[in-house]
């Protein structure tokens, strides 16, 4: 690509790498959404075990790629991107083909390695097709695909979970999976002898993990807005059972999921205009005051007794008011997200800002380990799952779910999961502000470095 272009043209492994990620983000979604209710439903397990379970998966999701890039740099991009994607068809493939815990857990590790080298490959083929002039534009674009491909991804699997069963869905990533080795195999030719951004070995990696996580300034922040995102994960923890259980099996969680990027693609930029001369403290201090409340408005359905009429269509409480907190959520992301890193980097020693950088979404790794396995304890004590209660509890919840009565007492306290939830983004909200008041404390009168 020749340097200082200002079009908005890119090189064909940019595109069809854009392609394949998109493929690859409508296939993870679209399983994870699904993913508690699967391994409850289809595997046999409680919440809490399906609730450790998409934890540990979705968090690893986070934490490998930092060991898998280096991986993909000495094999090439074409290579590693076409192993990711067999590694991803072979897994989703194994979720669909099989119903007990080793199999199925072979898959989600598959699942994980895969997705730990599509991540580094892609964002690398992103930077590889653009330089100083154009690479935020080609960085837009990739985020545009990663959005689209979550909203592609939630909205399909929602018929495929109604109509065919929630065992079918995994054979939609499978086939996602599978068009993406196909594009790739067929037309992905990057160049790999340009000039490869700095990689880090395992050693490495492992070196600049410990210089991180070892700075308590670093790792109190990184489990502070641990607390959001454990919030924001609710979308795929809590959400999807919690509304299959109390408003019935027609719902779309999936497409209530769906508001969130929505949201985020609506108003980023706007809000990102509007803090950017904001200190990144304040920006933040508003994301973490507004995520507590989308998990009230959640909650809020159960003060609602009948359907709401809005613009002509009559919603469901928890309708209603799932939208309304999901979107929320979002306005809250968008609060966070644009400031996030400029508060982590100024965490760090002098010259260790990138390092620093590196791990700063580890906050996401502990959030969906965190929120899913909390998610199951809640769900069994507030909102049980209807097979795991006794014959006469479930004849009445099935006629609640038609409007023939009264949801039995075993659901009668199901909002409080959103309680507890508000309940971690307080905690983290007041963690944010003793750690503000702190450091300002600790970095009075010291000489100003950067």
């Amino acid at each position: 690509m020749s340097q200082g272009a200002t079009t908005w043209r890119f090189p064909r492994p940019f595109w069809t790498g854009n392609v394949a990620e998109l493929c690859e983000r409508a296939a993870y979604y679209g399983t994870f959404i699904a993913l508690r209710t699967y391994l409850i439903r289809v595997v046999g397990l409680d919440d809490v075990q399906a609730g450790w379970v998409a934890g540990m998966f979705g968090g690893w999701i986070y934490l490998v790629p930092f060991f898998t890039g280096a991986l993909a740099d000495r094999i090439g991009f074409r290579y590693a991107l076409m192993g990711a994607f067999a590694l991803l068809s072979v897994g989703y493939g194994m979720l669909g083909m099989f119903s007990t815990l080793a199999p199925v857990g072979v898959g989600l590790v598959l699942i994980v390695l895969g997705g730990a080298i599509v991540k580094p490959v892609i964002t690398g083929t992103v930077s590889k097709s653009s330089d100083e002039t154009n690479r935020a534009r080609a960085f837009s674009i990739f985020y545009m695909v990663v959005n689209i491909g979550s909203f592609t991804g939630k909205t399909i699997v929602a018929p495929i979970r109604i109509d065919l069963g929630v065992e079918n869905v995994p054979w939609f990533s499978a086939a996602a999976a599978l068009l993406a080795l196909v594009i790739v195999a067929l037309i992905y030719y990057p160049d790999d002898n340009d000039e490869q951004a700095q990689t880090r070995t395992i050693g490495e990696t492992l070196s600049g993990m410990w210089m991180a996580l070892s700075n308590l300034r670093f790792l109190a922040l990184i489990l502070i807005t641990a607390g959001f995102w454990a919030i924001q994960g609710q979308l795929y923890a809590s959400m999807p059972d919690y509304v299959l259980r109390m408003a019935g099996e027609t719902y779309k969680p999936e497409w209530y999921a769906n508001i969130n990027p929505l949201v985020v693609v609506l108003f980023v930029v706007l809000i990102t205009q509007l803090v950017r001369k904001w200190k990144p403290q304040n920006s933040i201090l508003v994301a973490m005051c507004l995520i507590p409340l989308s998990a009230v408005s959640m909650a809020s359905s159960a003060w609602i007794h009948h359907p709401v009429h809005i613009l002509g269509l009559d919603l469901h409480p928890i309708t209603l008011m799932m939208i309304i907190g999901i979107s929320i959520q979002g306005l809250a992301e968008c609060f966070l997200s644009p400031k996030w890193l400029e508060f982590a980097s100024l965490q760090a020693p002098k010259g260790k800002e990138g390092t620093f950088l590196g791990f700063a979404h580890m906050n996401t790794f502990f959030a969906w380990i965190f929120g899913f396995a909390f998610s199951g304890y809640l769900l069994t004590k507030y909102c049980p799952e209807p097979g795991s209660l006794d014959a006469a509890t479930r004849a009445a919840h099935e006629a609640a779910l038609l409007g023939q009565g009264p949801m039995p007492e075993a659901y009668a306290h199901a909002h409080y999961l959103w309680y507890a939830y508000c309940g971690v983004g307080f905690i983290s909200l007041m963690a944010l502000l003793v750690f503000i008041a702190v450091t300002r404390k600790l970095d009075a009168g010291k000489p100003v470095t950067r």
